[in-house]
């Protein structure tokens, strides 16, 4: 909805359409989400992966508490922050027993990358059809106070083996290929590669809907996982 109302506005704003008044309101200029401490437990962990794995659960994010869960942990925690995502979304929060450990969260694919568009080897037109058909992981958080060596490769593991089913649950679209972005200067994507995820090559400093090629954005490795072996083919069908 928030795409739609989005573009809606877009439109309006080069006359190309034209939108009848709003029955309400819409957010002033320069509104931010309200964020919150999370008042979670936060006593260090410090153990084994094989002592807690079989205990960890993780949990889509659908109902409005675990949203804002999801958000208050990423403004807390993550270094990039919390934003609030454009188009179709799927969070996961990751629980040892009822403790939050860690959260993830993939969202819409950039609309160009070089190493990505190689790789899959398709046309502009290809592209612009199949893009739905790749979710971007544009956040993954391990808590501070969580010290368990290789949870988030585990993870990644775990998530993308369950992403397609859960994508297809919600949007009723087929989802074939994962892909990330790894700021170079802070991390190695060690976690990636080790959950068998591939590193395509670098981006050209460009964001992710960076369509007037502006640049500016920090060098990034560029990482994908097939969630369908015959992704490619899926990718290069012309019809949508």
């Amino acid at each position: 909805e928030i795409a739609c109302r989005d573009l809606l506005r877009q439109l309006d704003a080069r006359s190309l359409i034209q939108l009848p008044g709003a029955l309400c309101a819409s957010r002033r200029p320069g509104y931010r989400n309200r964020i919150q401490t999370p008042a979670i437990l936060r006593d260090r962990i410090d153990v084994c992966l094989d002592q807690i794995k079989s205990e960890v659960r993780i949990v889509p994010v659908e109902t409005t508490d675990q949203r804002h869960l999801l958000r208050d942990l990423l403004a807390t925690h993550h270094y990039l922050g919390y934003r609030q995502p454009t188009g179709a979304t799927m969070g996961y929060l990751v629980y040892w027993w009822d403790r939050p450990v860690a959260c993830a969260r993939f969202g819409p694919s950039a609309w160009k990358v070089a190493a990505r568009d190689t790789f899959i080897g398709w046309t502009s037109e290809q592209r612009q059809l199949g893009l739905k058909r790749v979710a971007n992981n544009d956040r993954l958080l391990i808590l501070p106070w969580v010290r368990v060596p290789h949870l988030a490769s585990f993870l990644l593991g775990r998530i993308c083996r369950r992403l397609a089913r859960d994508w297809w649950s919600v949007y009723q679209e087929s989802l074939v290929l994962a892909e990330t972005f790894v700021d170079s200067e802070r991390f190695a994507g060690t976690c990636y590669r080790a959950a068998n995820w591939l590193c395509l090559g670098q981006s050209q400093g460009r964001g992710r809907n960076d369509r007037e090629h502006a640049g500016g954005q920090p060098l990034k490795s560029v990482w994908c996982y097939p969630l369908q072996r015959d992704f490619a083919r899926r990718l290069l069908e012309a019809a949508p």
